[in-house]
């Protein structure tokens, strides 16, 4: 079973989805990459409401207040490749404060895969399709990424830097 929910939130209404147990994705009102196939309507008879709902709008609270919430606070299991997965991985390696590039981030995926390059663009298209973009962030901590990865949602609350 496939659940969603939304938040009202200060950039805008955010909608949150679960596949009972773990937060699945997090979008933003009109973002290019909404969903996926397991998506469906808010309101439609899905049961009761999963917990991590309640854990993911307390998260999101912490985070508006300024607070800087882990994304290992969450149970995540966003829904994506098993690249996309490494570099969204690597994303929360990263430390509040800290900055890297998409070259960066491409030589540490390419050193755990076993190979001796991987390229920038790459990653780019792995941040562009992160379906918790707010909780796994891009950019606060890439900012060449900034453009890339929201290009196609508000601006963003960039309160992790």
């Amino acid at each position: 079973m496939y659940c969603l929910t939304s938040y009202a939130s200060p950039i805008g209404l955010l909608t949150l989805g679960s596949d009972g147990k773990h937060l699945t994705g997090l979008w933003i009102q009109g973002q290019k990459y909404f969903g996926g196939e397991n998506v469906g309507e808010i309101g439609k008879e899905q049961g009761p409401e999963p917990t991590v709902f309640g854990d993911a709008r307390k998260w999101l609270d912490r985070y508006f207040s300024g607070q800087k919430p882990c994304p290992d606070e969450l149970p995540l299991a966003p829904e994506g490749t098993e690249f996309q997965k490494l570099i969204w991985g690597l994303l929360c390696e990263i430390p509040y404060g800290t900055v890297t590039t998409y070259g960066d981030l491409a030589k540490k995926a390419a050193a755990r895969m076993g190979r001796d390059t991987m390229s920038g663009q790459a990653v780019g298209g792995a941040l562009a399709h992160n379906p918790v973009s707010i909780i796994i962030p891009c950019s606060a901590k890439l900012k060449s990424v900034q453009v890339l990865c929201l290009k196609d949602a508000p601006a963003p609350h960039d309160t992790r830097v």
